[in-house]
């Protein structure tokens, strides 16, 4: 990384202390392992060995007794730190365990842990264009699907109109401090922010959509694992070639 990298780069929080009931098996999906090596070690590389990432803070559950304790990637510090109980709480502990370097106007990224197959060409994309906003940004993809709106009884009561729909995706990227109060402001008013854009959006900013590549997908069953393999797969044949 050169010096200007090194000074201008942003440092990633990933939350990453969740249970993953939905994934079934008997560790977090997080460790399930793909191809020698834990899923979240394929999320830290996607970060790291991009050059507008300089570091990155993990947020692990209290009684973490799977993490590698690895405190370095791809030549970038790796630091860690516990979490609580929602995705909210784990933010907020990540972006108070950022070292004293990142200042409370600097962008810093938050991803999930469980999406390993994160396009460099999408993340600098987000990192340009994002620090470019006065808000930040997030990937998201467009809806491309019909959508319906079903009834208490299960059927369907209406056709959503999908224009100006989008899926939002991760890393999204925001300042220290705004995204700390945004966090901060929804849990005094109880509200379960499902992502930080939606707590930014509560303080009345409107941050950036930049699209990101449909497979920036979630895992959060066996079949994602078993895609995510596949393309990891493709990916190596492709080197190989």
């Amino acid at each position: 990384m050169t010096t200007d990298e090194s000074r201008t780069g942003v440092w990633a929080i990933v939350p990453a202390a969740g249970r993953g009931t939905r994934f079934g098996g008997a560790h977090p999906k997080q460790y399930a392992q793909v191809a020698g090596s834990p899923l979240i070690r394929h999320t830290l590389e996607a970060l790291l060995s991009n050059p507008g990432v300089r570091g990155a803070v993990v947020v692990l559950a209290a009684d973490d007794p799977l993490w590698p304790g690895w405190d370095e990637i791809a030549g970038k510090a790796l630091l860690r730190c516990t979490g609580g109980e929602s995705r909210a709480d784990s933010v907020l502990a990540g972006l108070l365990a950022l070292p004293d370097e990142v200042r409370a106007d600097d962008f810093v990224l938050v991803h999930d842990a469980a999406r390993p197959n994160l396009r460099q060409d999408d993340l600098t994309a987000l990192i340009e264009r994002g620090r470019n906003d006065p808000v930040g940004a997030i990937l998201a993809a467009p809806v491309r699907d019909t959508l319906k709106r079903a009834g208490n009884d299960g059927g369907i009561d209406r056709t959503e109109p999908r224009e100006r729909l989008w899926r939002a995706l991760t890393p999204q990227l925001f300042r220290r401090l705004q995204l700390t109060r945004a966090l901060e402001a929804a849990s005094e008013a109880g509200i379960a922010v499902t992502d930080e854009a939606m707590a930014m959006e509560r303080q009345g900013m409107r941050p950036l959509l930049v699209e990101g590549d449909e497979d920036n997908f979630k895992i959060t069953t066996a079949s994602d694992l078993a895609r995510f393999e596949f393309a990891l797969s493709r990916r190596q044949e492709e080197i190989r070639a």
